[in-house]
């Protein structure tokens, strides 16, 4: 298991921020002719419902140039939270490259932790041993200024923030040449992902792995990566997490039937 947490920069940053239904409708749905009736032409099946985009309508200014944006983005999210964190992670250069990439990541998910080194606790990970390895639950304090980070956002300035931000991020995902789903689709992916985290109130067993450890219980070896990563922040910073990302989802427009149930 990796020393860094996962740095929710959807959160810090304000937007946040069931690959089923999301999923079926953004990549999977082929619409089927309807079946010919003799003598007349084969109508087309209708197509799925226009997704709204997410955010709604963002504030009405000129926003910088996207290598020339930092200082404007420091601002927004500045006036969306002071906590200590955030503040830590707004001195970061290029900050809406730096969040479109974390957000890919945790889409696909692949942990982000590299990207957001400033937000590595100082404390070590810690283990006890009772009667086999468990996480010591004092490790899980070292990520409470990160869920008082996520839980201090408002999901509407959130919302409204991700609106005004999104020409410039469209670009940036657009660099990344990884897709062609529009950045909407991939946030909604990522917060997806972490809601469908699964709650642990006991800390779990792990057993030794390369370097560090594995868990024990094959149903959160399985999770992906970013999911280990937000798991390992303990059960009352990812209900935290959980709760807020769930109303920023709300906020943004996210359907609630692709919001996974707590």
């Amino acid at each position: 298991m990796p020393s860094r947490p996962v740095g929710l920069w959807i959160a810090i940053a304000g937007v946040a921020a069931a690959i089923g239904a999301a999923a079926y409708y953004a990549f999977l749905w082929e619409p089927r002719p309807a079946p010919a009736v003799s003598g007349t032409a084969a109508s087309p099946s209708p197509g799925p419902e226009p997704r709204a985009a997410l955010g709604g309508r963002g504030h009405a200014f000129a926003i910088p140039p996207l290598d020339a944006s930092d200082s404007v983005v420091r601002t927004l999210v500045q006036a969306l939270s002071e906590s200590p964190a955030v503040m830590a992670w707004l001195p970061t250069n290029g900050l809406i490259r730096n969040f479109t990439v974390v957000v890919a990541n945790i889409a696909d998910g692949v942990t982000p932790a590299k990207l957001l080194k400033v937000l590595k606790p100082t404390a070590a990970f810690r283990v006890v041993d009772r009667g086999g390895t468990y996480v010591d639950p004092r490790s899980y304090d070292r990520y409470n200024s990160i869920a008082d980070a996520v839980a201090s956002i408002d999901p509407a300035g959130a919302a409204k923030l991700y609106a005004t931000l999104k020409p410039r991020i469209e670009e940036a995902h657009r660099d990344l040449a990884a897709s062609s789903e529009s950045f909407d689709r991939t946030l909604e992916r990522a917060i997806v992902a972490l809601l469908d985290t699964p709650n642990v109130d006991s800390p779990p067993r792990l057993r030794p792995k390369g370097i560090g450890y594995g868990y024990v219980d094959d149903r959160l070896e399985d999770l992906t990566p970013a999911q280990k990563q937000l798991l390992r922040m303990g059960p009352r910073n990812v209900r935290i997490v959980k709760a807020r990302l769930r109303e920023i989802a709300l906020a943004l427009g996210i359907p609630p039937s692709h919001i996974p149930a707590r």
